[in-house]
């Protein structure tokens, strides 16, 4: 991981408060993801190494993470392929490295990881082909979906569905801003 403008935490180093969310964390459903979650140090790769500086929203923020991802309804390869059409759109390293790994678990094949990352995604799968359509729509800088797209959307994915990729979206959008912004890059293989 490269954290240019944020000092990377050690676990020596943690407040009370920030080693309860760095243990938050790591031990919950991430830590048996295919990627590492912290480097040699013990400093947290990715978004999470940024949340430790504000515990007080990273705690939160992290949680609502653990809810999209394994708390929703959507199905492994829907909730990748989403995260996945946000990396691209942000032009997010650390979520392409990290959700490549989770997708190829899900079963996304190289050839559909590589067109999720050229932002050509295609799918025989109805559910999965509006749920990439909603995403990319929601990438747009100003999202007002007429009632024609609302409705197929909804007759496809139904109701849950679009407020959990809504959500998603918006997660991923905001941890693609935060590494963007203290400019922390691609995490190490692991």
């Amino acid at each position: 991981m490269t954290d240019t403008r944020l000092p990377r935490l050690t676990r020596a180093e943690l407040t009370p408060e920030q080693a309860g969310l760095h243990e938050r964390i790591t031990s919950g459903p991430r830590a048996s993801g295919p990627f590492a979650l912290q480097d040699a140090d013990g400093a947290l790769t990715g978004p999470f190494g940024i949340m430790l500086h504000a515990p007080g929203l990273g705690g939160p923020l992290q949680e609502l993470g653990a809810a999209i991802r394994y708390r929703t309804g959507l199905s492994d390869r829907v909730r990748e392929i989403a995260i996945l059409g946000v990396a691209a759109a942000t032009d997010c390293a650390f979520e392409r490295y990290a959700h490549e790994r989770v997708g190829r678990a899900a079963g996304l094949t190289e050839a559909e990881l590589e067109a999720l990352a050229c932002r050509t995604f295609t799918s025989g799968d109805p559910v999965e082909t509006a749920a990439y359509a909603l995403c990319e729509r929601l990438e747009e800088s100003v999202v007002r979906l007429s009632d024609a797209e609302y409705a197929a959307a909804e007759r496809v994915l139904g109701r849950e569905a679009i407020l959990e990729l809504v959500a998603l979206v918006g997660y991923y959008r905001t941890l693609a801003q935060l590494m963007a912004v203290f400019e922390v890059g691609q995490a190490p293989p692991g």
